[in-house]
């Protein structure tokens, strides 16, 4: 599954594109935040944290060997009655869409992968997987990071699916923090070399992401019902 620094890189792209409202996003910082928060509680990103949440849970995904997030699940139950009844959604939960979004096409394509490689699953290859996502983003560009603020916690503590707590907000943003540094000070400028998975596999997918994505904040900019 994709870390946050492969997450930052997507907002990163989302928000360099021109003005953030033009895609329906108001506040900058909070979509990036929400674009981390359906891990916050997952228990690996942030530590200490107040309570732990399955990922099964905060992201909507079923029970495979690696779990698909079910994105337009979160759309009708968390985001759809704020959209038609006031034709927005908060910038977390709106953050928390794509992020659900880039996780369910990073492990689609990652169980495809495996699948046509013939490879066997079990906790060997999940370490392989990991450790190539893990160079793969060392491999971008990454320099944002989420702060705290009045706004960003009001929307936390009023996110639809559960509340984020204050203090875990905090420790959340440290930790985004960490890892922005982390992937500066340890960035790889030349292509790594992949145990499992490839350089294309990346470029592809990451691509399909960054356009997914746009599609989707596209028709919710524009009014768009998303199905």
């Amino acid at each position: 599954m994709p870390s946050w620094n492969i997450h930052t890189a997507h907002v990163e792209y989302v928000l360099g594109l021109g003005k953030p409202s033009h895609l329906g996003i108001l506040d900058p910082n909070a979509f990036l935040f929400g674009n981390l928060a359906p891990d916050v509680y997952v228990g690996y990103m942030v530590s200490p944290i107040s309570k732990v949440l399955s990922y099964n849970f905060t992201h909507l995904a079923d029970a495979d060997f690696i779990p698909l997030p079910d994105y337009r699940l979160f759309w009708k139950r968390y985001c759809q009655s704020d959209y038609e009844a006031e034709g927005r959604v908060s910038d977390v939960c709106l953050g928390a869409f794509c992020h659900l979004i880039a996780d369910c096409v990073y492990n689609d394509h990652t169980n495809e992968f495996i699948r046509r490689a013939g490879i066997e699953t079990g906790e060997r290859t999940r370490i392989r997987k990991q450790g190539d996502f893990d160079l793969f983003g060392k491999t971008l560009d990454i320099s944002l990071k989420p702060a705290v603020t009045s706004e960003l916690l009001v929307q936390c503590s009023t996110f639809s699916q559960y509340s984020i707590e204050k203090e875990d907000v905090g420790r959340a943003v440290e930790a985004a923090s960490r890892i922005v540094d982390a992937n500066i000070e340890g960035h790889i400028g030349w292509e790594p070399g992949y145990d499992m998975l490839t350089p294309a596999f990346f470029l592809q997918t990451f691509d399909e992401v960054n356009a997914l994505v746009l599609s989707y904040l596209m028709k919710y900019a524009n009014g768009e019902m998303l199905t």
